[in-house]
């Protein structure tokens, strides 16, 4: 890493800090609004409790879609003060897709302590999703801001194209590796990361107020970084320093997850390539893991992925600059972006 990606590395983390300073005091009043039972197990999720409801000092996530709703509202001359709740919202709407995809892909850890489904229990873990969906909406519908009807809008249409992504995700995974493509699994991947991402900086646009053609093009910026993002996330699945992403090392081989670069090696035709698969029909010891992190990389899939994030966030530039001609107003839109393609945790 050189000094200037330090500098800017530095930037991004210090905006992100003062995005939690600005909007945690929103989410938790709103967390603090859901009946007892769940909001036990929402607060314990966000880590501000323990599981047994005693007050705890954890993070609550890098805070990343939020402060792009505000580094888009700031891109476009608007009052970010004004989007904290939209802001919020997001943060919301991305964790009820935390505890239900925790379940789902039945991960044990998250943000280096038990997931909430291992200890309340699945049912109790589900039903708090549901409920940060209704509170990132009722923010929303409550918000007295013009912008709030569109913004609540986009959030649930965003919020249907994620669970479909997410049901494309759970039927890529009942399938053999042969069997999967390198477009299915982009198209998922932009479904599932890509826009909620593209929602978040379409929320700042709308609340900046700018009009849909704005709100688009910060949508399709969103999605590219999106795409960039979920790409460096598969590989820190693969190659994250447990100490630092808080799950063990290879998690993603450990469990079977048909990941970009993955199936960029599965795809690759050669020797490597069936290499993996013939691991991915076994079982996932160690051993077997250690194996397949070398094959997808002998295969190509870690060398494609990122060339395909840097080529993504390329393309991230471009559609943001239909937005913001002067890109220099959306510094912090794009510290944002480099953070999340340059991260190793």
């Amino acid at each position: 890493m050189t000094m200037s990606d330090t500098v800017e590395a530095g930037e991004a983390v210090a905006l992100l800090e003062r995005t939690r300073s600005a909007v945690n005091p929103q989410l938790r009043t709103t967390l603090e609004s859901l009946p007892g039972s769940i909001r036990r197990v929402a607060m314990y999720h966000f880590g501000w409790e323990h599981a047994d409801g005693t007050p705890a000092a954890g993070a609550a996530g890098k805070a990343i879609r939020p402060a792009l709703v505000l580094a888009a509202a700031r891109a476009l001359g608007g009052d970010s003060r004004q989007a904290v709740r939209a802001a919020a919202a997001v943060e919301l709407a991305h964790n009820f897709t935390l505890l239900h995809d925790d379940v789902i892909d039945e991960d044990s850890t998250r943000r280096h302590r038990p997931t909430a489904w291992t200890v309340f229990g699945t049912p109790d873990a589900i039903i708090t999703g549901d409920a940060l969906l209704a509170l990132a909406l009722r923010l929303l519908a409550e918000d007295r801001h013009p912008a709030s009807a569109a913004a609540a809008e986009r959030l649930a249409a965003c919020v249907i194209e994620l669970c479909a992504g997410q049901q494309a995700d759970c039927a890529l995974e009942e399938r053999a590796p042969h069997e999967v493509s390198l477009d299915e699994c982009l198209a998922t991947a932009t479904a599932k990361t890509g826009a909620l991402l593209g929602c978040a900086c379409a929320l700042g646009a709308l609340y900046a107020g700018g009009g849909e053609e704005e709100a688009a093009a910060m949508d399709a910026f969103g999605r590219e970084a999106g795409l960039a993002f979920q790409l460096i996330d598969d590989l820190i699945g693969i190659w994250g320093d447990p100490a630092r992403t808080g799950k063990p090392a290879g998690a993603d081989l450990a469990a079977h997850k048909k990941s970009l670069p993955v199936v960029a090696a599965l795809t690759s035709g050669t020797p490597a390539g069936a290499d993996l698969a013939e691991l991915y029909r076994g079982p996932m010891t160690p051993a077997a893991v250690r194996l397949a992190a070398e094959a997808v990389d002998r295969a190509g899939g870690r060398d494609w992925a990122q060339l395909q994030a840097a080529d993504r966030m390329a393309r991230a530039v471009h559609e943001l600059a239909r937005a913001v001609p002067d890109l220099a107003a959306a510094g912090d839109l794009l510290a944002l972006a480099e953070f999340v393609t340059r991260r190793t945790r």
